[in-house]
């Protein structure tokens, strides 16, 4: 008769009072977080309801913003229009730069100055939008405004969006200034991921014969690639709502402004700083609409953010 084998252990999940706890605390924070952001869009949509109603869908199309007078006339599109290229600047801008700097501090910079070069990311990501602001305003755009003339001289001819009858306060200028305060942000995040990058997978590719640029375009981009989306999009989302910048350089106009070097424009964000102060009751109500509308855009661009990092999540690249 043959002997019994030895009896199987039965291996089963048991969560301890500290694993737990944890569930449940990290459960009520993502519903408290979920629950403000339920709060805020209906407290948004019920102070924008009579401005809606006013306005109609001519809301979205009407540019001039007369929501006090006696014949009331509001709407958003130049102030989309000034969000929309205001981020969009400051994303052209803040995407390469920040994939560069994150991958120059993880690859290339001497370990001796790796560290500080970090701390020095991170400490500029808590520096105050006004620091930035200011110091573009008195010391950046001054400094580029003999390039932006020589670019609308010379190109100007040739590039409608290039001409302009004066510059310096313009919508492209507000986008530069922007970025400055969202490549931290995303080279923080980026340079995070990218770090996390199994090292074995790094000395595999050069051993068998790549260069370390090959390495980090065949091994490390590709980890990386939902950090990457997620950092940017994060950058976007700061871009997007950004008061002082385009409060301070902008000189506020409610028109759409196409040719991005030329004076003149208007975002969302500066509309509500703007305005808030002296609108009365209806004009409080289109703020409230207008806010609601970059709340819209705000979320929408993240849930989209949020499909592209789940189907491009870090690692998933280099995975056999």
């Amino acid at each position: 008769m043959p002997e019994a084998g030895p009896e199987r252990r039965k291996i089963e999940t048991r969560l301890t009072r500290g694993d737990r706890l944890y569930r449940s605390l990290a459960t009520a924070a993502a519903a408290v977080t979920l629950a403000l952001i339920v709060l805020i869009g209906v407290f948004l949509l019920i102070r924008a309801m009579p401005a809606l109603r006013e306005a109609g869908w001519s809301f979205i199309t009407v540019k001039e913003w007369r929501p006090d007078g006696q014949q009331p006339r509001f709407g958003v599109s130049a102030m989309l229009f000034g969000t929309f290229v205001t981020a969009l600047v400051a994303m052209a801008v803040t995407f390469p730069v920040s994939v560069a700097t994150a991958i120059f501090i993880n690859e290339y910079a001497p370990r001796r100055i790796k560290q500080t070069l970090t701390s020095l990311i991170d400490l500029m990501a808590a520096i105050p939008s006004l620091i930035f602001a200011i110091w573009g305003l008195f010391f950046l755009i001054p400094l580029l405004l003999p390039i932006e003339q020589w670019a609308v001289d010379e190109l100007g001819g040739s590039l409608p969006f290039m001409r302009a009858a004066a510059i310096g306060a313009s919508l492209f200028n507000a986008g530069l200034v922007i970025s400055l305060m969202t490549i931290p942000i995303a080279t923080s995040i980026i340079r995070e991921v990218l770090s996390q990058t199994p090292r074995h997978e790094c000395e595999g590719a050069l051993a068998l014969g790549a260069t370390r640029w090959g390495m980090i375009r065949t091994v490390v981009l590709p980890f990386g690639r939902g950090g990457i989306v997620g950092g940017s999009m994060l950058g976007l989302g700061r871009a997007l709502g950004e008061t002082l910048a385009a409060t301070l350089i902008l000189s506020v106009t409610f028109e759409i402004k196409p040719r991005v070097l030329e004076n003149g424009g208007i975002t969302v964000a500066s509309a509500i700083a703007v305005q808030f102060k002296d609108a009365q009751t209806m004009g409080l109500s289109a703020l409230m609409a207008a806010g609601l509308a970059l709340f819209a855009v705000t979320f929408v661009i993240n849930m989209l953010a949020a499909l592209v990092v789940s189907r491009s999540r870090s690692g998933a690249g280099v995975e056999a």
